[in-house]
């Protein structure tokens, strides 16, 4: 345990940053919790720093404790309204990486003009729950493997959750596939715990622009649309000109917007 003190400002009480566990500090006024600071190792190796402090006084001096022991590059999400969040971690030397947008999207196929949405020959849609695992697992690892190799994994959308080492299908369950005869061509995650929401809709790259993505969109939409669900929501990157365009297209309106900040 690391303990610094910090006066935060005339006539105040001293604030002292502890180190309380290997990637956590707390900033304590006369014993009292006044601001938090954590470091979280994403799924995809990358190092993701927050704070949750009252006031700005506090904040940088968190930053100031937590950037001088922790290893760079280091990464941070911040909901773009937060303007004094964004202000904060640009205080402590964080510059903008990329934006990404919160879509809610209409699942009704009359709204969408999806019930139109058709297949190449050979390709059927396999439902969520009723993938082979092991084609599921082969396609998911040729897509990952694919945008690795051309614009970076780290440069998608991703949601934190702790993968087993070397597994990213954590629930198959949740997966509807387009299929060919022998193999796997896409496939779409819908998770609906809190909210119907998209998490990943993806084709393998030999195989794009023939429609398949489109169809796995109408398929899961149309599929929440029968649930009673009138909405779901994605996250698309602002510079995925292709994404942007497919939920566009198709009646879906940007609610809000994160900003991926890196020092």
């Amino acid at each position: 345990m690391n303990t610094k003190p910090f006066t935060s400002g005339p006539g105040e009480n001293a604030v002292m940053i502890t180190r309380v566990a290997d990637r956590q500090w707390h900033a304590l006024d006369d014993d009292l919790v006044v601001g938090r600071a954590h470091a979280l190792h994403r799924p995809d190796g990358r190092l993701f720093v927050s704070i949750d402090a009252w006031h700005d006084a506090t904040f940088d001096r968190l930053a100031e404790a937590m950037l001088a022991q922790l290893p760079s590059p280091l990464y941070t999400v911040v909901d773009e309204a937060d303007a004094g969040l964004t202000a904060g971690w640009r205080r402590a030397g964080f510059t903008v990486r990329r934006r990404e947008w919160e879509y809610t999207v209409p699942t009704d196929p009359q709204v969408t003009g999806l019930g139109a949405a058709r297949l190449p020959a050979g390709v059927t849609i396999v439902p969520a729950g009723q993938a082979d695992e092991r084609l599921l697992r082969a396609v998911d690892r040729t897509i990952r493997d694919e945008v690795e190799a051309s614009v970076g994994w780290q440069s998608m959308p991703a949601e934190v959750i702790s993968f087993p080492a070397g597994d990213t299908i954590v629930d198959p369950s949740k997966y509807a596939v387009a299929a060919a005869p022998d193999r796997y061509l896409g496939l779409i995650r819908v998770v609906t715990a809190k909210r119907p929401r998209i998490g990943l809709l993806a084709v393998r790259a030999g195989e794009q622009r023939r429609g398949i993505a489109r169809a796995l969109l109408a398929h899961a939409l149309e599929t929440l649309h029968r649930s009673g669900a009138a909405a779901a929501w994605t996250e698309v990157q602002e510079s995925n000109r292709a994404a942007t365009a497919l939920f566009g297209n198709i009646g879906a309106q940007p609610m809000s917007s994160n900003l991926e900040l890196v020092r």
